[in-house]
């Protein structure tokens, strides 16, 4: 996989992503980050390719400038923290914590994002732990292990081997939609599919599902927005 970039006020970061499958030249642009991709067939001539991207420029840019701008964390900014707004307070110690004032973050400043991270990372591998035991105990079959990522295009996944993986940022979400999350992948571990079996499974575990997956796609793009330093 390589990268270009399109000059310009802002300059646009491109990934270049061929495909064995592909027909055609494509563009895609993330919901969830703004992320640009142009995919190529195999054999494509690179020149095309670029080439073609600069005609898409202009529908590049108006699509990218329709987009809610990332939010950058820092003191005296909110963070969402199991569904409510959390203050972000400068704080003493050697890392992020709870207080009456809110969640109290020493300095220096640059530092405060990845803190930020860090004491949701921990707080969402509690919860999310807690949450997959509870519904892989009720369903009767262990998993492997539990993995959390910053992933783009899905909020949790199962793999053939019982593996569990996670996206951090759902401690951000109100409780019932993590609780969600990890009920639909435990029930993975019974149904390794989306078939009608499979929700039944999940409405086993979780009989008022549909809530709080509808929060998620209406909301979940806008926890993507929270930019930690990265």
């Amino acid at each position: 996989m390589r990268a270009t970039r399109l000059p310009g006020d802002p300059a646009i970061d491109v990934t270049l992503r061929r495909s064995a499958r592909a027909r055609r030249y494509s563009l895609r642009i993330s919901q969830l980050d703004g992320r640009v991709t142009l995919t190529l067939p195999r054999s494509a001539p690179l020149a095309e390719g670029l080439a073609f991207l600069r005609e898409k420029e202009g529908w590049i840019r108006r699509h990218l400038s329709g987009r809610p701008p990332d939010i950058a964390i820092g003191w005296g900014m909110d963070v969402p923290f199991r569904g409510d707004a959390l203050p972000i307070v400068a704080g003493s110690g050697r890392g992020a914590r709870l207080t009456a004032q809110g969640l109290a973050v020493p300095g220096p400043a640059e530092q405060v994002p990845a803190q930020v991270r860090a004491f949701l990372r921990m707080q969402a591998r509690e919860a999310l732990a807690g949450a997959a035991d509870v519904h892989a105990g009720t369903l009767g079959r262990p998993y492997g292990r539990l993995t959390l990522r910053d992933t783009r295009s899905r909020w949790g996944s199962c793999s053939s081997r019982g593996d569990l993986m996670f996206s951090w940022r759902l401690i951000m979400a109100p409780p019932q939609v993590l609780d969600y999350v990890a009920a639909h992948e435990v029930a993975h571990l019974a149904e390794m599919n989306h078939s009608p079996a499979f929700w039944s499974v999940v409405a086993r575990l979780m009989p008022e599902y549909q809530a709080p997956r509808a929060w998620l796609r209406e909301n979940g793009t806008d926890l993507h927005r929270l930019r930690f330093g990265d």
